[in-house]
């Protein structure tokens, strides 16, 4: 799928570690001081989709899933300098128009500033929060 200049791909061949890798360890909220070796395993275990703009990646997605019943979106970026351009919105509406997540049960996702990007898609707030329960570890990666 492309929007406008960006172009989509869920090969994991094409991600840019580093700069993914830079981006979650250094300016990401949810994920500073990152290891590499940590993101690395995670991509491992996803279905991850690249952005690409001019043959450089500018934008990333994680989906966890269990291919079946569950899904949990994560680590969804826009380099800064390439905002603005709706590639947060087309990076979204693809992995959502996808047959990945056809027949899923449940798909989730954390944000603390980014709801309006996610609910053109179908994504409203928690109904019972009181059913859901957590591990939390923020500073996990700090040294």
């Amino acid at each position: 799928m492309a929007n406008d200049r960006l172009h989509i791909s869920s090969d994991k061949r094409a991600l840019d570690i580093d700069m993914i890798h830079a981006f979650l360890r250094d300016q990401a909220y949810w994920s500073k001081g990152i290891p590499r070796e940590t993101l690395e395993r995670a991509i491992e275990g996803s279905v991850c989709f690249g952005g690409y703009v001019e043959n450089r990646q500018v934008a990333f997605a994680r989906l966890v899933t269990d291919m079946a019943t569950f899904a949990y979106l994560c680590d969804v970026f826009v380099l800064p300098e390439y905002r603005g351009h709706g590639y947060g919105r087309a990076l979204v509406s693809h992995i959502f128009e996808s047959d990945l997540l056809k027949g899923l049960r449940r798909i989730l996702l954390v944000t603390s500033d980014a709801h309006e990007l996610y609910r053109p898609v179908g994504f409203q707030s928690i109904g019972s929060p009181e059913k859901f329960m957590e591990i939390a570890r923020p500073g996990i990666y700090a040294a």
